[in-house]
């Protein structure tokens, strides 16, 4: 018998222990449910945020000069110059970060999927010039999926009233 058998069996078999074992069950239930639920609109903020700001970024260059991250072949397929298609990318990511505010079932799996683009095209810039920024990139896609995951989640629950409309 395995240990887990022998501690399941050793339990009282009264309807009190079963009584406080479901509560407690219940209660670590709701528990999980709100974390979900703060996960959730954690992750709808940062990829809310996120595209629009680095969306607007593609137009100005703040940060970076963004065609020097385009892949030679990319430029190839794409009309116009390097810059013209930042603007294009630029404009994709704001309209990505709203789509995540207003429908975040859908638009966490656009943003993953936009990342998986940008990580091909890291990857084959210059190898291996930008494989740590691929590798962060695949991470945030890595969280954008789970965001997708708990929007599948969390977004009917709050229709049904089982969760709340905000977690707070």
């Amino acid at each position: 018998m395995s240990s887990v058998t022998s501690i399941a069996s050793d339990a009282p078999a009264s309807g009190r222990a079963q009584s406080s074992n479901g509560q407690a069950a219940a209660a670590d239930e709701r528990r999980l449910g709100i974390a979900a639920h703060q996960a959730f609109w954690l992750l709808r903020i940062a990829f809310t945020v996120a595209p629009i700001l680095f969306g607007l970024d593609k137009f100005f260059n703040w940060s970076v000069d963004w065609p020097d991250y385009l892949a030679g072949w990319v430029n190839d397929i794409v009309p116009g110059s390097g810059q013209d298609f930042m603007y294009f990318v630029g404009g994709v990511e704001i309209l990505a970060g709203f789509l995540v505010l207003f429908a975040p079932r859908i638009g966490a799996f656009v943003v993953a999927a936009w990342l998986a683009g940008i990580v091909v095209n890291l990857l084959t810039v210059d190898p291996p010039t930008y494989y740590d920024i691929a590798l962060r990139d695949f991470g945030l896609m890595l969280g954008a999926l789970t965001l997708g995951r708990l929007a599948l989640a969390v977004v009917p629950a709050r229709k049904s009233g089982v969760l709340p409309d905000r977690p707070w």
